[in-house]
């Protein structure tokens, strides 16, 4: 008898007030026996530390034994509703509306953009391997007839003609200067410089040359061209 009032008195709960659902946290000196109830819920069982719980406003007993001697420890609980609660129902608030995530439709979109950007560059980067292959076919005259007709400045066509001299004349480069390539031609070739010169202007300078004598000259530098064998033979004579 001594010694079950003796482990009564040694029993210890926090916290001191315990409420509906919260967790009792019970120490008992020694390793304990813990008989079920279904006044409580047991949370944890380190044997002689519990820790109970009960949703009952009411005080429960936990019945326990320490080497066969018997223990009870008597939890008061205590309730969380006010004196002379009412018990109404707490007004609810309306629900907030969530607006529809539009983040969803910003990255479909930014994906399909990105798809978009992708596809046209591999268009344009097959385009152009497609026109180079297509060029390099072509013999060095029918580029420079080709560029002549899209020339619509000195210096596409200074740039054209650079090109051709290049192909075809084997002293001459594209990395010469007007200076160094017009003594390298033939005489009857020099009229280029004239084309060299506008196109260096065109280039370097803030003057830009007037267009007066363009289409004359792009039509003239076409006499490096050499013609057709067709066109060198003359034609038959009538007896």
């Amino acid at each position: 008898m001594i010694l079950a009032i003796l482990l009564l008195v040694s029993a210890t709960y926090a916290p001191p007030s315990p409420t509906v659902g919260e967790l009792v946290t019970i120490e008992f000196p020694s390793a304990v026996q813990l008989q079920p109830s279904r006044d409580y819920e047991v949370v944890s069982n380190e044997g002689k530390r519990i820790v109970v719980r009960t949703f009952t406003p009411k005080p429960f007993v936990v019945n326990a034994t320490i080497n066969g001697a018997p223990i009870h420890v008597t939890i008061p609980i205590h309730s969380v509703l006010k004196a002379n609660d009412p018990m109404n129902v707490a007004p609810l608030a309306q629900p907030r509306v969530v607006p529809y995530p539009r983040m969803p439709f910003v990255a479909i979109g930014i994906a399909v953009l990105l798809a978009m950007i992708a596809w046209a560059l591999v268009f344009l980067r097959a385009k152009k391997r497609i026109e180079e292959e297509a060029r390099s076919l072509q013999s060095p005259e029918e580029r420079f007839v080709a560029a002549l007709q899209a020339a619509r400045s000195w210096g596409k066509l200074a740039d054209a003609t650079r090109a051709y001299l290049a192909a075809t004349r084997p002293y001459i480069s594209t990395d010469l200067t007007t200076t160094e390539l017009v003594p390298r031609l033939r005489e009857q070739e020099k009229f280029v410089a004239q084309i060299l010169r506008q196109g260096d202007i065109e280039k370097f300078s803030k003057r830009k040359p007037e267009l007066d004598e363009f289409d004359d000259a792009a039509r003239r530098v076409l006499e490096l061209v050499p013609k057709p064998q067709s066109q060198l033979q003359t034609g038959e004579t009538t007896p």
